[in-house]
């Protein structure tokens, strides 16, 4: 759920456009400005080549593999092109697609790849088809992709660390392939008709930001591998009601309070044995994170109520886990990326709340190592003396940083701006955004030699014009955006609020290109706000941890404490037509907005919203309310639904049928107990469409029909 509700990620220059083209056709077209970017980069150890994925254009979503050299006259090389390989994923499997969702991977072509330790060649799929690339040396000929042998479409390729071998899924049965004979072999197969090996399990993929299932072990001979079975999960129907003739499709889903799928772990050799790997499964069903080192491999192990997590190390000759650490915690168990892990000298690497300065520290074997105030978010890269981390300076705000084992701490990027980077060794990528272009630059370097990346992303035909003030008793986070043009005091502006809202996720960040919509809708007329209320990341443990137990009331109260704040700033704005729009988490709290307080929100939109949190899934609902059985209070004051009654302003609900994630039983029941209610409410159901609506027209006509809801409802 936190990963949805930002409109579109910064964009740069790129492909012509026609000049009467509008906003929402553009950003539909180019899939949130997304395509034609350069991402998801990977280094080599060598110290001056990358590999990344990017498509040929803005508007182009055949994502291809590009090599980046830059001791080359001509730095970036088209590897691979997805186009001559496949007509699209038309032939993708249902895990294949299950996982992009996840992800939320609206691309085609090439969307990722994996490498050997050296980065010799390379894996990848396109249209389920695995197909294995060698890296040509510096000047050398560029070799064609090879498709290797597999029983069926395949999810998740991966190479072993010295390049023999190959990994992935067909039809929940786990196969390698030696890269030498090409015979393939299949090391685990499902024992039931819902389990699989080798994926994530839904709850690790969409709450625990666990994507992977699968690990190979030094040395390439041993894999650990998940094993999940469903059984006990409760089945949700997904229909298409715009095409009877089509079956319901079934989808195993662990609400709120009932039963998770069950995970296990196991150690596959190349030679067929497996070795299971043992816990307390009861008391830690929740595998948050595997991380494979030099030092050796790290297991987080989480209680269900996410309070109290088991470090473990992993012996892989036997299989047996040895807890090195244990840590507790009255609210929640953070998931941070890149950790917990061992060093090469053994140490343990961890990213913990500091209670006594209010900051999310890296910890080396118990000890905070990174400065006070600086809250880290993920740990990138380690090398003998270093770390590479992500770290928020202040909360609107991102850098890299070099952080010594003595405590050295040095940006390598601007702190005023919001940045993120990939490193290994001494490669830098950085991506680099700020608050008044909508640009994204991409740079690589290696201490001697940097190169511009191109970005082919389109130049959205908006300027975001940001406003970024505090507001509130509080000092809230907020953006506000006025029509292009606008003269300062030359009229009143009704307002749109447009916030995510919830925790786990934030949307004030000084990067210009993620309020183009925003802008677009300010562009029609309004003044828009976007605010970052309690439970949102950047501003240290205490804050995040204050939705604990209450999804609404305090959280509603921000958005209104914000709103007034910045209408103190901002006299243009009226607050006698107030409308506010979210999707996901942002839905949830629109619809909230209008039914506790419509003396400040007079029309509402919201999008995918959770109305009922016993409906939700059982890591994100239970991290936050705890357990529906014991804590029912709790669950009905976070409710929409016994508010129905309340419902005096306009409500539009847009619902994708199809959605795995919110299902559209949050949408249909709301709406029943509003027409018990006798309260009028406008539902808008779309047929075929999941979370991330990622369909162009439906994209484009979405917005132009929260224009018109809005332009009436607050007229």
């Amino acid at each position: 759920m936190p990963r949805v509700g930002h409109d579109a990620h910064m964009s740069s220059a790129g492909a012509s456009r026609e000049p009467t083209e509008t906003f929402p056709r553009q950003k539909a077209r180019t899939r949130f400005f997304q395509l034609g970017r350069p991402r998801s980069f990977a280094c080599s150890p060598a110290g001056s080549r990358a590999l990344f994925i990017r498509s040929a254009s803005g508007s182009d979503d055949q994502g291809s593999l590009w090599l980046l050299d830059l001791d080359a006259a001509v730095p970036e090389t088209l590897l691979v092109d997805a186009a001559q390989l496949g007509s699209g994923d038309l032939e993708l499997p249902d895990a294949e697609r299950a996982r992009r969702e996840r992800m939320r991977e609206v691309t085609a072509g090439i969307t990722s790849f994996s490498t050997d330790s050296v980065m010799s060649k390379a894996l990848f799929t396109v249209s389920g088809i695995p197909y294995l690339v060698e890296i040509p040396q510096a000047g050398g000929d560029h070799a064609a992709p090879v498709e290797l042998p597999a029983p069926g479409p395949v999810v998740d390729p991966r190479l072993s660390g010295d390049g023999t071998h190959a990994a992935f899924v067909v039809d929940g049965a786990f196969h390698v392939v030696d890269l030498t004979t090409l015979a393939v072999t299949a090391l685990a197969q499902p024992e039931g008709e819902h389990d699989f090996w080798g994926l994530a399990d839904f709850v690790s993929a969409e709450e625990l930001e666990r994507i992977r299932g699968y690990w190979w072990l030094e040395g390439s001979r041993r894999l650990l591998v998940q094993h999940t079975d469903e059984s006990d999960v409760g089945i949700r129907w997904i229909s298409d009601p715009a095409n009877p003739e089509r079956e319901p499709v079934q989808h195993r889903y662990p609400s709120a309070g009932t039963a998770n799928p069950s995970v296990r772990l196991a150690i596959l050799d190349l030679d067929g044995t497996r070795i299971d790997v043992d816990w307390d499964h009861a008391q830690f069903p929740y595998v948050s994170s595997v991380h494979v080192t030099e030092g050796g491999v790290v297991l987080s192990l989480l209680t269900r109520d996410q309070r109290t997590q088991s470090v473990c190390a992993l012996d892989t000759e036997t299989g047996a886990l040895t807890e090195i650490a244990r840590h507790a915690d009255d609210c929640w168990i953070d998931v941070v990326h890149g950790v917990p892990a061992l060093l090469s000298d053994g140490r343990l690497l961890e990213v913990l709340p500091d209670s006594t300065t209010d900051t999310y520290r890296v910890y080396l074997d118990g000890l905070p190592v990174s400065p006070e105030g600086l809250q880290v978010s993920a740990v990138l890269d380690s090398a003998e003396d270093h770390l590479i981390v992500l770290a928020q300076p202040t909360a609107i705000t991102q850098a890299g940083y070099r952080l010594d084992h003595d405590g050295t701490c040095e940006p390598l990027t601007d702190t005023d701006e919001w940045s993120s980077l990939t490193a290994r060794g001494q490669m830098r990528i950085v991506m680099r955004a700020n608050g008044t272009n909508p640009r994204t630059d991409y740079t690589a370097s290696n201490g001697s030699t940097s190169h511009i990346i191109a970005n082919l992303a389109e130049t959205p035909i908006v300027r975001p014009q940001a406003h970024f003030v505090k507001a509130g008793a509080r000092d809230l986070n907020a953006v506000v955006l006025l029509p292009t043009g606008y003269a300062r005091g030359s009229a009143r502006l009704p307002v749109i609020m447009s916030p995510y809202g919830g925790p786990h996720a934030q949307r004030v960040i000084r990067a210009a290109g993620s309020f183009l919509t925003e802008q677009w809708l300010a562009d029609q007329g309004f003044a828009v706000v976007v605010v970052d209320g309690a439970g949102s990341p950047g501003r240290g443990p205490v804050w995040e941890r204050k939705i604990h137990l209450d999804l609404a009331r305090g959280i509603l109260q921000d958005q209104v404490d914000a709103l007034e704040g910045c209408a103190a700033q901002f006299p243009e704005l009226d607050l006698d037509r107030v409308g506010i729009r979210g999707w996901s988490f942002g839905g949830y709290l629109a619809a909230l907005a209008v039914l506790d307080r419509p003396d400040r929100f007079h029309a509402a939109v919201a999008g995918a919203p959770v109305t009922e949190w016993r409906l939700y899934d059982t890591a994100y609902t239970e991290r936050y309310l705890g357990d529906p059985a014991t804590n029912a209070a709790e669950y009905d004051a976070s409710s929409l639904l016994p508010r129905a009654p309340k419902l005096t302003r306009p409500l539009l609900m847009i619902h994708g049928l199809a959605d795995d994630n919110v299902l559209v039983a949050h949408t249909l029941q709301l709406s029943a107990a509003l027409l018990a209610a006798g309260k009028a409410h406008d539902v808008l159901p779309l047929s075929g469409v999941t979370h991330m609506t990622p369909q162009e027209i439906i994209t484009e006509n979405l917005l132009l029909t929260e224009v018109e809801f809005f332009t009436s409802a607050l007229r």
